[in-house]
């Protein structure tokens, strides 16, 4: 049987902080979980998310370094129209993300905006172009 993909792991310095930004994009996540070294949260589509501190991942590879240069991930959130890519983006940066790209039309048919995580982790808002 060939592989299926179950789970995208985030590493974070702050789970508390970088839970309160995913629950922003509609993560449920219960509010005990932020003192936590080890956070899961299963997606109405059966994918999961877990993100782990740093303290979890070095106690069991101890060559384990941050990401440098650019983020360690990128992941996009689908919104139903332009006006909810905007309304978001300005949401989340009010919220204290890091704005990277304002709103814009992406000439492959997208309205497309990208936002930093706690951990400066890519967030792209988008929708498709009517």
């Amino acid at each position: 049987m060939a592989p299926r993909f179950d789970l995208v792991g985030i590493v974070v310095a702050d789970m508390s902080a970088s839970l309160a930004f995913y629950r922003r994009l509609g993560f449920d996540i219960p509010a005990d979980a932020d003192g936590e070294p080890h956070v899961e949260a299963t997606l109405p589509n059966g994918a999961r998310v877990a993100w782990d501190l740093r303290s979890v991942i070095t106690s069991f590879d101890t060559a384990w370094t941050p990401s440098t240069g650019g983020p360690g991930i990128t992941l996009a959130f689908i919104c139903d129209s332009p006006a909810d890519v905007d309304e978001t983006y300005a949401s989340l940066v009010a919220s204290g993300a890091g704005a990277h790209h304002e709103p814009w039309d992406a000439f492959w048919g997208q309205r497309y905006a990208t936002v930093v995580d706690p951990d400066g982790n890519h967030i792209e808002v988008v929708t498709h172009a009517p």
